[in-house]
């Protein structure tokens, strides 16, 4: 079962080092993190993703790496998560390249594509956006409960809500059938990432 809290990093948040928000997250209870930061050089990426991984490490955390199957190998996460451009066939291959033990999720945005993700053999999907956001331009209007209600009802592919998540609407999306919630902003951006995290852990638990 994966933990309901899935943490997506983004270095731009806060001004302190990555590293050190995942580190106050990890402490605030978070063991299940997505590498986003797709802009990083490679050789940066997987020194972080490194880092990462021994920040997680001593309390069996997890974390996947936002598209690159090559990094999340030579740096030892547990697996990938795919953005919905790869496509369901990007899952497939993903599949076929990594083994049944890689853990790989995938970016959905429409009911439909959870119930291929899970068909293809993703592990989870998020399913964005649930609520308006900034950091989901170009998806559309917000998809709302409703929605998530439908693709969780649907399907038993484990389904994470993004976009727009806080603590006001983090226990109504788990109300909704989500196996969690995706939250990047709300922690990254936090003044106090650790205790921020606690209370989403406390609100989807």
């Amino acid at each position: 079962m994966l933990p309901p809290l899935l943490l997506v990093t983004d270095r731009h948040g806060a001004d302190r080092p990555l590293a050190e928000t995942v580190g106050a997250a990890v402490a605030g209870g978070a063991r299940f993190v997505w590498l986003r930061d797709r802009e990083l050089d490679a050789e940066a990426r997987r020194a972080l993703a490194r880092d990462l991984i021994a920040i997680l490490a001593p309390v069996g955390g997890r974390l996947v790496v936002g598209g690159d199957p090559d990094l999340a190998s030579e740096a030892g996460a547990q697996g990938v998560h795919l953005p919905g451009s790869a496509g369901i066939d990007g899952v497939r291959a993903l599949r076929e390249k990594l083994g049944a033990a890689a853990l790989i999720g995938f970016s959905a945005h429409s009911v439909a594509e959870i119930a291929a993700a899970e068909a293809a053999g993703a592990d989870y999907a998020t399913l964005s956006p649930v609520f308006p956001t900034a950091s989901k331009p170009g998806y559309g209007p917000a998809l709302g409960l409703e929605a998530l209600r439908a693709a969780c009802s649907t399907s038993r592919l484990p389904v994470f809500a993004l976009g727009g998540i806080d603590g006001g609407n983090a226990r109504a999306c788990r109300e909704a059938g989500a196996a969690g919630v995706a939250v990047m902003g709300g922690v990254m951006r936090s003044l106090d990432p650790q205790s921020e995290t606690a209370r989403f852990v406390a609100a989807v638990s």
